[in-house]
C-alpha cells in the first residue's frame, strides 16, 4: 500500500484523520510545539486500521498479520498549546492516542484536543483547522491488534 497523506481543514476532516490515528503510539518527547512557526508536530507509530479488516486467521498455527507505520501529524496556525499529563521532556513517556476532537469557538477558530489513554491530553488553540497526516517509510508487521473491549473488563 502506498503511504497515506490526509489533509484536514474542518471538523469532518479531523474525524477522518482521528480514525486513522486511533491507537497510535506516541512518545511524549516527539510532541513538539514550534511556536515561532505556529505549528504543532507529533511523530507516531500508527496502527493501519484501513488494512486491518483484510487480515484473517487462516488456522490456529498462523498469527494475524497487521501493520504499523511511522507517521507525522502536524497542525498549522496554532496559537497556544496546553498539556495535561504529557511532559515533552520525558523521554520514557509513551502515550496511546485515542481520538482527535475539535471544539469550535468564533469560526473558524477553535480548539483541537488530542486525547490519550490514561486521561492525558493536549489542547491546541488554533486560528483555523489546518492538519496533515503523512505516512513515512515502509510499514512493519505486528500480530497485535488494539482491542478496546479488553480495556473495559
Amino acid at each position: 500500500m502506498d503511504n497515506l497523506r490526509l489533509d484536514g481543514v474542518d471538523e469532518d476532516d479531523l474525524a477522518i484523520i482521528s480514525a486513522h490515528c486511533q491507537d497510535a503510539i506516541v512518545r511524549a518527547e516527539e510532541c513538539q510545539y514550534l511556536e515561532a512557526e505556529g505549528r504543532f508536530v507529533m511523530a507516531m507509530n500508527r496502527f493501519v486500521w484501513e488494512k486491518a479488516q483484510e487480515r484473517f486467521r487462516v488456522s490456529v498455527f498462523r498469527r494475524p498479520d497487521y501493520e504499523r507505520r511511522r507517521a507525522v501529524l502536524h497542525f498549522d496556525r496554532v496559537l497556544s498549546v496546553k498539556r495535561q499529563g504529557v511532559d515533552p521532556r520525558a523521554a520514557d513517556q509513551v502515550l496511546s492516542l485515542l481520538a482527535i476532537r475539535f471544539s469550535s469557538a468564533e469560526a473558524p477558530s477553535g480548539s483541537i484536543e488530542l486525547v490519550f489513554a490514561g486521561g492525558s491530553a493536549i489542547r491546541l488553540d488554533v486560528e483555523c483547522v489546518e492538519a496533515r497526516l503523512t505516512d513515512l517509510d515502509a510499514a512493519w508487521s505486528t500480530s497485535a491488534r488494539p482491542d478496546h473491549d479488553a480495556d473495559a473488563e
